[in-house]
């Protein structure tokens, strides 16, 4: 069976804008940490100990997993104060943003 040319080429055409994407700037990084923490840090607290809403440290966050937390900031939490984030990030930057908080990276620089 021979391969579908088109369909591949159109394919990795698709998912090109993705992989350029996966490499956030220094700038977009320090904006998405900016955001955490005083977005975000309003209802989870200044310190990310918790506030209106819970805790994000990583002892916090453990056992949850990267996809249903990425799926939370990007969506929100319906019937809740958690609004979604996603008319401000998109999937990649919501994923680091996530590994960021999982590892305590935040809570270091603040």
């Amino acid at each position: 069976m021979k391969p579908d040319w088109a369909r591949l080429a159109g394919a990795a055409l698709f998912l090109l804008p993705l992989a350029a994407q996966a490499e956030l700037t220094p700038a977009r990084q320090q904006q998405l940490l900016h955001l955490l923490r005083q977005d975000c840090g309003s209802c989870h607290g200044l310190t990310l100990q918790g506030g209106l809403g819970p805790a994000l440290t990583p002892q916090a966050l453990s056992g949850k997993s990267a996809d249903m937390l990425r799926a939370v900031i990007l969506h929100g939490r319906p019937g809740t104060p958690m609004p979604p984030w996603r008319p401000f990030m998109n999937e990649i930057e919501a994923a680091w943003l996530v590994k960021q908080l999982q590892t305590g990276v935040t809570n270091a620089q603040q």
